[in-house]
């Protein structure tokens, strides 16, 4: 990768940016539509970030511009998701569409998006919908160190995000069935750690000559640095049903990207037991056991304590303190894989209630965000 591709420190460091997939569906009854060009083309201009098309028609993508706050970032992205919904168009937030069969989604005609048919195939044929995060790095140097501290926190960030419990029409027994569809793509699990900024150019040199693509934006790791960006992302999470989660998922990664940058380094679990963790997070969500820096199984409630006690001060620093507190309130819910298990148990339609929910709560409005940056309600 040449130098000048390497563009950590030229922002304010500790930033936070935030890209939201989401399905767009038929408003009246949340079956997917693939209308992603015809919505984008029928979107105004924007008074701040980004919408794009995704891998698949029936998909789009939210992109904030560079923020301060947790807060800001997801204030954005809900006036985004307005501009959205201003066209007619439904959307749903999770990770998995949880009533769409292989062949309901057609793939976006793009030569980066054919490529990666290509490389994918059967692999491909079920989209998925992440949440992911950006935090800006003031040097490569940082920015390697907190890669490899945020690896041992993918576990549980994944737990707390989990948000795709149902999908091809039935519950998959796991809080995550997006994980499903990743563990069945390359380049697409827990990365190794990095000894520094050339290992990991090297790395990603060779790996991007040995798998034939065109760089490393192919290489979909849960969590990489970013050197065009000049950030780190960390792309493990499920699209949120509520900004509320999504605001307190990203205060906790913008937090504990913060304190690895000024902690004494850890060495993180072996990529095996980060990866059997990872799992247990997807499988079980919220209610999971994980390991310990001890290899001992224990709550996600407890590790979360332990965890918001650990990245206070710094969460108090990036002035995201009341959205790092609200992981107490996710946690609570059941996370949103909780929330959708309520939806289809407690009426009467089944699995076609959690469609009516999930159309239900993609307006913004209602869960406590508005477009000036202020937290009006809980929701």
């Amino acid at each position: 990768m040449p130098q000048e591709e390497l563009h950590f420190g030229e922002g304010e460091p500790f930033t936070i940016g935030v890209e939201e997939e989401l399905f767009l569906v038929d408003p009246g009854d949340g079956h997917l539509v693939n209308t992603g060009p015809d919505v984008i083309e029928q979107i105004g201009e924007l008074r701040s970030g980004e919408i794009k098309n995704e891998l698949h028609k029936s998909q789009i993508e939210l992109i904030t511009g560079v923020c301060t706050t947790a807060r800001e970032a997801v204030a954005e992205l809900c006036e985004l998701r307005r501009a959205v919904l201003a066209t007619g168009t439904g959307v749903v937030a999770c990770g998995t569409h949880p009533t769409a069969v292989e062949g309901d989604s057609q793939f976006t005609e793009k030569r980066r998006y054919e490529r990666i048919q290509e490389i994918l195939g059967d692999a491909g044929a079920t989209p998925v919908c992440a949440l992911h995060i950006h935090v800006g790095m003031p040097d490569a140097d940082t920015a390697i160190r907190v890669f490899n501290g945020l690896r041992r926190h993918l576990p549980l960030l994944e737990a707390l995000g989990a948000n795709a419990p149902y999908r091809h029409g039935r519950d998959t027994g796991l809080a995550s069935a997006r994980e499903l569809t990743l563990r069945s793509w390359p380049r697409a699990g827990v990365p190794r750690a990095m000894a520094d900024i050339d290992d990991f150019l090297r790395s990603t040199a060779l790996l991007t000559q040995v798998a034939e693509v065109a760089d490393y934006t192919f290489h979909w790791w849960k969590l990489r640095p970013h050197p065009r960006l000049g950030t780190v992302e960390l792309r493990a999470l499920d699209t949120q049903l509520s900004p509320r989660h999504t605001a307190a998922l990203a205060a906790a990664v913008q937090s504990l990207a913060h304190y690895e940058a000024r902690a004494e380094p850890v060495e993180g679990p072996p990529l095996e037991i980060l990866d059997e963790a990872s799992f247990r997070a997807a499988r079980e969500g919220v209610e999971a056991t994980l390991p310990d820096e001890e290899y001992r199984l224990r709550p996600v409630a407890d590790l979360l304590e332990e965890t918001i006690a650990m990245v206070r001060e710094s969460a108090r620093e990036l002035r995201c303190d009341a959205q790092l507190d609200d992981l107490s309130a996710l946690l609570a819910d059941g996370g949103g894989a909780g929330i959708q298990r309520r939806a289809c148990r407690g009426g009467e339609n089944g699995i076609d209630g959690v469609l009516e929910a999930l159309v239900a709560r993609a307006e913004p409005a209602g869960e406590g965000y508005d477009s000036t940056d202020r937290i009006l309600s809980s929701g």
